[in-house]
């Protein structure tokens, strides 16, 4: 059987996600690193991923795009512990979760926050502060809704590892470093305890993006 071949940055959350199931399963797999700040889409991607986004992926002739097919085929093609619930009220929890990170946390959290507070400065320029400020009451909301969701459970999904905590955990590899986490997460211990636990795996240390 074909080694996997992931197409994306380091540095991209999704791209990373999709490296944590690759990890948590065991599987084997190449990176093809496929760099866009500051040059754009490389149009040899845009044959793999038509949107320009990241990532793409690739294994005996199948190729997919889009993070929940690549990390769900994964799980499901692969041997190893299974990163979706079998009980289906929590596996709609996932799902849920998942849609939750897309649709909210993702855009405010990275999309707004982390690239102005992180990357802009690091390329050379200012953040927008304004920018920052209006996405500040939308990253709290999207942590208060993530911490009333993991109650007292160890994850997101229950007291197992899911997919949906490999979508929030690059997230937060970014949040906790801007400065404006640390009171955003005052008063959430269930995230602030998950997070501990998160940060420790060998899989995060070994899909560390390095930046700069």
């Amino acid at each position: 059987m074909a080694k996997p071949i992931l197409y994306g940055p380091g540095y991209s959350t999704y791209t990373r996600t999709a490296r944590l199931a690759m990890e948590e399963k065991g599987v084997d797999y190449d990176l093809a690193e496929v760099d866009f700040i500051g040059g754009g889409m490389p149009e040899e991607h845009l044959a793999r991923q038509p949107f320009g986004k990241v990532p793409a992926f690739e294994h005996d002739g199948l190729m997919l795009y889009e993070t929940p097919a690549i990390i769900q085929y994964v799980d499901e093609a692969f041997d190893g512990p299974s990163l979706q619930p079998s009980d289906p009220a929590r596996r709609a929890r996932m799902t849920q979760v998942i849609s939750i990170i897309n649709s909210y946390t993702y855009p405010r959290t990275v999309g707004d926050l982390v690239i102005q507070r992180l990357v802009v400065p690091m390329l050379g320029g200012s953040a927008d502060e304004a920018v920052i400020e209006a996405a500040l009451p939308e990253v709290d909301r999207s942590m208060r809704e993530l911490e009333r969701m993991l109650g007292d459970q160890e994850y997101l999904t229950g007291n197992s590892l899911s997919l949906a905590d490999l979508y929030l955990a690059p997230i937060f590899g970014y949040f906790v470093n801007t400065p404006e986490s640390k009171n955003i997460l005052e008063g959430k211990p269930g995230l602030n305890a998950w997070w501990q636990r998160i940060d420790a795996w060998d899989s995060m240390a070994k899909t560390q993006p390095q930046l700069g």
